[in-house]
């Protein structure tokens, strides 16, 4: 029976190990991935700007009126940052971006915007399982 216990515990340590590494090997969520490239308009005091973040780190603001201000963007710490060289604002930023939902954020400033993303990127595909039943 001591045995029989030990098999079983063997096998469930095993079980467990394998659950563990494919949790690992799950793609994390990327913040911002889903608007990256995409237009997200941004309303802040009844003036819409339209925010576009590249994946090189690249932000572009382009205002009703065509003037376009270029800066950067990160996502450090739960927060979404624009920067362009001499201010940086930052909005709380804890789940993806849906497309036609509106989400009102208050920013680092004390602004609130409301934040619509009108088109967002699929999430990427589940990595490719190797091994027996994964080819």
């Amino acid at each position: 029976m001591k045995s029989a216990a030990v098999a079983q515990l063997a096998v469930g340590a095993a079980i467990a190990a394998l659950l563990s590494s494919a949790a690992l090997a799950r793609p994390a969520w990327t913040p911002a991935a889903e608007i990256l490239d995409q237009p997200v308009k941004v309303t802040t005091n009844g003036i819409t700007n339209t925010l576009t973040l590249g994946p090189d780190g690249r932000a572009t603001i382009a205002s009703p009126g065509g003037y376009i201000v270029n800066g950067t963007w990160s996502a450090p710490n739960g927060r979404l940052c624009l920067s362009n060289g001499m201010a940086q604002e930052c909005w709380p930023y804890d789940a993806p971006f849906q497309a036609g939902q509106p989400v009102t954020l208050k920013s680092s400033c004390d602004a609130i915007s409301i934040w619509l993303a009108a088109i967002t990127n699929a999430p990427p595909p589940p990595p490719a399982q190797s091994g027996e039943r994964g080819r």
